[in-house]
């Protein structure tokens, strides 16, 4: 769940991010890194463009911690 992205460096953006490691945590990531990683049947990440926040990131990052990854 990436926020913002960096102004002066476009490949990197910070965020709410689990790597399937049970440990969401909050930071920068790489965009090209994350162009790189498939999912379950070898499938790429997508942006959502549905999706609509309820809550502020915090809340999302204290739920992603309690549950051992990102629930959205």
């Amino acid at each position: 769940m990436l926020c913002e992205i960096d102004r002066e460096d476009d490949d990197r953006a910070f965020g709410l991010c689990d790597f399937g490691q049970d440990f969401p945590e909050l930071g920068y990531v790489s965009l090209a890194e994350l162009e790189g990683l498939r999912g379950r049947w070898g499938l790429p990440i997508e942006r959502n463009l549905h999706f609509v926040p309820d809550k502020p990131l915090s809340g999302y990052t204290r739920e992603a911690r309690l549950a051992g990854r990102i629930v959205a």
